[in-house]
This record gives structure tokens, C-alpha cells and sequence, in this order.
């Protein structure tokens, strides 16, 4: 019967260009080597190497035996080495980039969660708007939000989300409340981005899609301070519904345009295609996935399910 242990001494004979290198390679004795080298021919019935005291030369089957057989044994490695990563407790560090208000005010609690279960890990977070090149930037993965585009990179849907309009009660007593899309030119609007010019909001209602021209006095592109600034009475702003909803039940917050959200986005998981995804960026997935999965009812996300796409 053919011995695999057989193969593997043969591919480091031609690797190593002479069973003394090889034998050292392996940690046998020469003679060993010699012996399963033998073996191996008796088995296949043909001859793989040409040996003289002085030279070692492979024939035209040793060649083609190598090179088929070598594959194998990469394969078999690699299913080894596959093995080994699940078996081992992930660690050291992930590089993650996020949007600034989504990293900002959901994602940290997914990140403690991560860095309580694997001791071992460190994670370092990049919060910017910028669609960035994983690869260049060293990055392992990011979340997006919206619509992908085309891309090599993988992406894993994690869920959807969209936003309502919200003011604060003192806000609306002062200055009305909006019937129409149109309405929210005349108002002051909390802005989620880094100016508070040439602001666009699209919402969506029973007659499709409207775009509308909002200004403000307040802007920030990071969501706790979106909030914080509509609490304050600083204007209208676009929350995700269930954030808005738990400031609307202890009445900090109330809803306006009702009938109008912005668009449903999906919210996503992306990483650099690799041969190897590691144990460290995988688990962390895995990990964001289950959170979001449970964390939805205070996050605003509706969770899908289902593998990458």
C-alpha cells in the first residue's frame, strides 16, 4: 500500500537536491531516506531518481510524479493549517474602519464584547466617512452602509436600516411642526455630516422619492451629538427609527413627517478577498453578526440572514 510519509520524504529529495539535505531537512538518517525512496518505487514501478555516488538526477516519471504529487501534498498542508486556526483561540490585532457616527454610537459595544471574549486580541478602530482601501491602508475589514458597489472586496449583509425625522417638543412649540418635505426649508435641521451647507435629505413617502434642501445651525458627523443636539432643541434630525422611537417613549423626542423616511440601506460587513480568512478576523464577524442579531431592538437595524454575497 502506497505510504503518504513515502511522498512527502521523495518531494523534499527534489526540494532539497540530495537525500543528505533532506535527511537533515527531516530529522532522519540517510538511510532512511534511501529506504523509502526505494519503497516508493516499488510501489509506482518505475524509477524516480537516478543515484550515483556523486549526482542526483530525477527522470522524466520523478518529474511528473513530483509535480503532480506536490499539489496533493499543498493541499494537504493547507487543510492542516486551516485546521490548526480553528482550533486556535483567536489573537493579536484587527484593524476595523467604520462611518463616523456608526462607529461612534453603535459599534464600541460590539468591540468590548469582542475584546472580553478573546483576551488575546487588540482591536484598533478608524472612524471615517472615506471609502478607504482595505488592502493599502491595512485594514481587515469595515462596515458599510448603503448600496455597494461593485468591488473585489466580500461583503456579508448584516442587516437594513432607515431614518425618521425627530425634534424635540420645546423645538416644535417654538417653531411648528412640518406637514410637507417642503415644510423643512423653513426649519432649523440637525445636520449629520461635517457642514452645515448644501445639505440634501431624501425621504421617501407614498408618492416615491423627494429631495430636499435642509440648513441648520448644528452639524456633526458623529451620531451621539446628532442626538444630543435634536434632545437640545437645536432643530429637526434624521434618526435611525429605533434610537428615535426609545427618545420618543420617554418623550425627549417627537416624530414628524410620519409618513416619510429616508430609503432602506443595508448594512454590511466587507473584507479583502483571501485565500485565508484568519481566525482573528472571522471570529470578529461572526461575533458582530450574533450582536447585531440580538442588539437590533435598541439599534434601528432590521437583521437579515444568510451568508456572504
Amino acid at each position: 500500500m502506497l505510504d503518504l510519509n513515502d511522498i512527502v520524504v521523495f518531494a523534499r529529495v527534489i526540494e532539497a537536491g540530495s537525500f543528505t539535505a533532506a535527511a537533515r531537512l527531516l530529522g532522519m538518517p540517510k538511510t532512511t531516506v534511501s529506504r523509502r525512496i526505494a519503497a516508493l518505487e516499488r510501489e509506482v514501478g518505475v524509477r524516480l531518481l537516478q543515484r550515483t555516488t556523486r549526482s542526483l538526477n530525477v527522470t522524466d516519471a520523478g518529474r511528473l510524479y513530483y509535480e503532480e504529487s506536490s499539489q496533493a501534498l499543498r493541499t494537504i498542508e493547507d487543510a492542516n493549517l486551516r485546521l490548526a486556526e480553528a482550533r486556535a483561540e483567536p489573537s493579536g490585532t484587527i484593524r476595523i474602519s467604520a462611518p463616523v457616527g456608526f462607529g461612534g454610537y453603535f459599534l464600541s459595544s460590539a468591540i468590548f464584547d469582542f475584546l472580553a471574549t478573546y483576551p488575546k486580541t487588540k482591536v484598533e478602530l478608524r472612524l471615517t466617512d472615506d471609502k478607504l482601501n482595505l488592502v493599502e491602508n491595512g485594514i481587515d475589514l469595515a462596515f458599510r452602509t448603503g448600496t455597494l458597489p461593485d468591488s473585489t472586496l466580500i461583503a456579508r449583509k448584516l442587516g437594513s436600516t432607515h431614518r425618521v425625522l425627530c425634534a424635540s417638543p420645546n423645538y416644535l412649540a417654538r417653531h411648528g411642526v412640518p406637514v410637507v418635505p417642503a415644510d423643512l426649508a423653513g426649519h432649523h435641521c440637525v445636520i449629520a455630516g461635517p457642514s452645515t451647507a448644501h445639505a440634501h435629505w431624501v425621504l421617501e413617502g407614498s408618492h416615491g422619492q423627494e429631495t430636499v434642501t435642509v440648513s441648520g445651525r448644528f452639524a456633526a458627523n458623529e451620531m451621539q451629538a446628532v442626538i444630543a443636539a435634536a434632545i437640545a432643541g437645536y432643530g429637526i434630525a434624521q434618526l435611525p427609527h429605533r434610537v428615535a422611537e426609545a427618545s420618543i417613549k420617554d418623550r425627549r423626542l417627537r416624530r414628524v413627517l410620519d409618513d416619510y423616511t429616508t430609503p432602506i440601506g443595508g448594512l454590511y460587513v466587507v473584507y479583502p478577498s483571501s485565500r485565508h480568512l484568519s481566525p482573528l478576523v472571522k471570529a470578529f464577524i461572526e461575533l458582530a453578526a450574533e450582536w447585531w442579531s440580538t442588539a437590533e431592538p435598541k439599534l434601528g437595524f432590521c437583521v437579515e440572514t444568510g451568508g456572504p454575497t
